[in-house]
């Protein structure tokens, strides 16, 4: 069966319509609120901000709620997932409307990293759910395709809502408040398309009594216990998760770097610099979807960890051919590029761990997943500001990553040949 076919055979799905229709809401809003943090943190005229600065709002933003991450997929694996998504939603859009109260009090950067990490926590309990609940709303046969369009979709919606916060912030004065209350209405609006899927479609299958208060602690712990144990025994799932990793290293070493070089090297003012990292955003967000595109078929062809070698070697190939020239044109070729790269691998690994994890773990393991990705990144910010100079132009961050590429392509391809489940 042809991509195309199955792409309509999936939209023809109802419940499949409507939980895409959850996500593609949800990370539209994710993408202005994102915008609006970097115009606010990075961009802000009268902030002089360096690669460290950068490092330390991702750290700030990130990692406390990537260390708890784990327990969040206990509770995913109790709570009923359309619920988390309804209220996860309401939720956001009421504290995206306190950050932008903030943002107009001018208030200390503290209290406002505070806010932020109250929106940007609660979006892990939504995204960990989304991908936790798609095999409820497919068959098994057709979830690669379900991968590849359902995330990528989602991420081209964050590259779609970035895009309308930068037109609403020209159109609002430069106003990073009114930014964040337009994510707080697409939040709003994806907490209702939730009601229209049914309360216990989306799982989970639970055999025991709803959790009590008194117990939540325990059980929390012992659950996390018992999804890293689960993920242990799941082989497949631990290789592609460990090659995801570095490869989301790579990528946030990177994105440090472009960014660094938006607000300094290549523009003159904030706004163009801004108008620069909007630019790269969506060519990284026209590699996701051209990911969405390939990757059924060379998955098809090549195996799941066969896409993910043919995709971190072309990484390390590409990425110094294009990136040490430091201009702007090659740099934003290699970030559509690594939009190709990352996504296509999340694809893979992404099928690879609903495949290998049973449904009453899935939200644990995706959880886990989550923390990996975001302490990844938020070590791949560190290390890149100590690496990179004033202007973000660093031969050594670039060689690191190729050779992190390069490294991940090997040891997939030793991997494939000794793994059937490739």
């Amino acid at each position: 069966m042809s991509v195309a076919r199955d792409l309509r055979t999936l939209l023809r799905l109802r419940n499949f319509r409507r939980l895409l229709t959850v996500r593609l809401l949800s990370q539209s809003a994710d993408g202005v609120y994102q915008v609006a943090l970097a115009a606010y943190v990075v961009f802000s005229p009268e902030k002089q901000t360096s690669a460290a600065a950068i490092a330390s709002a991702m750290a700030v933003l990130l990692l406390p709620y990537s260390l708890i991450g784990p327990f969040a997929g206990v509770l995913l694996d109790r709570w009923p997932r359309r619920q988390v998504f309804l209220y996860g939603n309401l939720l956001r859009a009421a504290l995206a409307c306190s950050t932008a109260l903030l943002i107009l009090a001018s208030v200390p950067d503290w209290l406002f990293y505070a806010s932020a990490l109250c929106v940007t926590a609660v979006n892990r309990f939504v995204l960990a759910g989304l991908s936790a609940a798609l095999p409820r709303v497919v068959d098994t046969d057709r979830l690669v395709v379900a991968n590849s369009l359902s995330p990528t979709a989602g991420t081209l919606a964050a590259t779609a809502g970035g895009g309308l916060a930068f037109v609403v912030r020209l159109v609002a004065d430069e106003s990073d408040a009114a930014v964040v209350l337009l994510g707080a209405v697409l939040y709003l609006l994806s907490a209702l398309a939730s009601l229209s899927l049914p309360r216990t479609l989306l799982g989970p299958d639970i055999d025991e009594s709803p959790m009590r208060l008194r117990a939540a602690i325990a059980v929390t712990a012992r659950g996390l216990v018992a999804g890293l144990r689960h993920l242990a025994q799941r082989s497949h799932a631990a290789k592609a998760l460990a090659a995801m990793t570095v490869i989301r290293f790579c990528y946030g070493a990177l994105t440090v770097m472009v960014l660094t070089l938006c607000r300094y090297a290549w523009s003159d003012t904030e706004s163009d610099g801004l108008a620069l990292l909007g630019l790269a955003v969506g060519v990284s967000g026209a590699g996701f979807f051209v990911a969405a595109v390939l990757t059924p078929s060379a998955v098809s062809r090549l195996g799941r960890y066969g896409w993910i070698v043919g995709c971190a070697g072309a990484a390390a190939v590409l990425v110094p051919a294009l990136g040490l020239s430091f201009a702007p044109v090659p740099m934003l070729i290699a970030a559509f590029v690594l939009g190709v790269v990352t996504q296509g691998s999340k694809i893979a690994t992404d099928t690879v761990v609903q495949t290998s994890v049973d449904d009453s773990f899935r939200g644990r393991v995706f959880s886990l997943y989550d923390v990996l990705f975001n302490v990844a990144f938020v070590s791949a910010a560190g290390v890149a500001a100590l690496m990179l100079p004033t202007d973000g132009r660093s031969v050594a961050v670039v060689t690191v990553v190729s050779v992190l590429y390069a490294v991940v392509a090997a040891t997939m391809f030793r991997w494939r040949r000794t793994d059937v489940h490739r």
